[in-house]
């Protein structure tokens, strides 16, 4: 699938009993695989220009963190309504296919909003519907890429992905408020439309045809969603992995009410939307470094072991907002709970490896629809709670209501993986 020279596949074995080292530059030499990699960079670079666009302007108009975590969570919440049944279609469908189609369709509902003088309630309609697409767009996607990358290039291309887009995050939110100030919001969503086809154009152009994953004989969409939901929650192991990674929930939470924070934090020396840029890209510069390290430098073995401390740093660092710092102390917490989300990539891997390929993208789909569905809840929850408190102690108490989540977790994940049998080859290794 487009490998450089004659090299043996990545996640292939030299001889029996030898692991093979997969590297990063093995794994972009994949043509399938940059072309899913620039694609998602481009449009989510997009995407985050746009949130910022939004968050800003309406904290803005109503000066209401409420107000302001509400409309963000409707990036979110859209999945709770239509995720899981939608994601059921590109296990019934051709990946690519169903990729295309919702990128297309997304730059037609973007450039909508684009247009000024579309009232306010037309724009929150589009935003539901635009991430309501998100879902059979992204179970597509992670089920696409275990076709793509076998064994530990899996995990690296994981990585790399993780990584990259955390990048493109912490640019678009660091850079997003000047932006936003000389181009305006109307512009800001224009050119995320214009990111919707140019991955579009990148897929097709870079990804090969395949069939649809399912047999001739298609169940309904809601069998499909029942059935995926019995596969994932019916195994203990699939069950903890589904919650560790929905534990983002709560140190996802902070960038909801960045804005207002911003506006506490604020002193004169820089501007409410610059430090809100900072603040919502703190945690993915962090998850950047963690990435990296957690993938290049762990050994294999150590990952899914390590992955119950990694979660609880993810949530720890919040805490100390609750003696209310300095932006600089603000930052470096922040960065230090991105650093402690990298254990995702060991959950993700683990999880890919005990779901059959054909129902890869209903699986995927569940989990991730309810991933944006925590993040919604808690970012609402956390801007109910920030018009009463403050921001700071709403941090801290996501801080600690992540760190004791995670502790048990990582009490279960060790009991049964002490009491189940062992997890395949890749997983672990």
């Amino acid at each position: 699938m487009g490998a450089m020279r004659a090299r043996r596949p990545p996640g292939r074995h030299r001889r029996a009993g030898e692991a093979r080292q997969v590297t990063y530059r093995e794994v972009i030499a994949i043509r399938e695989f940059r072309a899913l990699w620039y694609g998602q960079c481009l449009s989510l670079l997009g995407d985050q220009l746009a949130q910022v666009a939004l968050a800003v302007l309406v904290y803005d108009r109503t000066g209401s963190p409420l107000a302001t975590a509400a409309v963000y969570a409707l990036t979110y919440l859209p999945s709770i309504a239509g995720g899981p049944l939608l994601a059921g279609l590109a296990d019934r469908f051709a990946r690519r296919g169903v990729m295309l189609a919702c990128d297309l369709v997304r730059a037609a509902l973007v450039g909508t909003m684009a247009v000024p003088g579309v009232p306010f309630w037309a724009l929150c309609a589009l935003v539901f519907l635009v991430v309501l697409l998100s879902a059979p767009f992204s179970a597509a996607r992670a089920a696409l890429l275990p076709e793509v990358l076998e064994g530990d290039a899996y995990v690296i291309g994981s990585a790399l992905q993780n990584m990259t887009n955390q990048g493109v995050q912490m640019l678009g939110f660091a850079t997003g408020g000047a932006l936003i100030a000389t181009m305006g919001p109307y512009r800001a969503l224009a050119l995320d439309a214009a990111t919707f086809l140019g991955s579009a154009l990148i897929l097709a152009s870079g990804v090969r045809r395949r069939p649809a994953s399912a047999g001739a004989s298609k169940p309904s969409m809601w069998s499909m969603t029942a059935g995926g939901a019995r596969l994932v929650f019916g195994s203990r192991k699939l069950r903890t992995l589904v919650l560790f990674a929905w534990l983002c929930g709560f140190y996802i939470l902070p960038e909801g009410i960045a804005a207002p924070y911003a506006a506490r934090l604020a002193d004169g020396s820089l501007p409410v939307p610059v430090i809100t840029g900072l603040l919502m890209a703190a945690m993915p510069a962090g998850t950047v470094v963690g990435a990296f390290l957690f993938s290049r430098f762990v050994p294999a073995p150590r990952r899914l072991r390590l992955m119950g401390w990694m979660a609880v740093l993810s949530c720890a660092p919040l805490v100390v907002t609750a003696l209310r710092p300095p932006l600089a102390v603000v930052l470096a917490a922040w960065v230090l709970s991105g650093i402690g989300g990298a254990y995702q990539l060991a959950a993700n891997a683990a999880f890919v490896q005990y779901v059959p390929a054909e129902r890869r993208a209903q699986a995927f789909g569940l989990v991730q629809s309810g991933l944006m569905a925590v993040q919604g809840i808690g970012i609402i929850v956390g801007g109910f709670a920030a018009e009463r408190l403050g921001p700071e102690p709403v941090v801290a108490l996501a801080g600690v209501a992540g760190v004791i989540s995670a502790a048990v977790l990582a009490l279960i994940w060790t009991e049964s993986r002490d009491e189940g049998a062992r997890m395949p080859a890749e997983a672990t290794a």
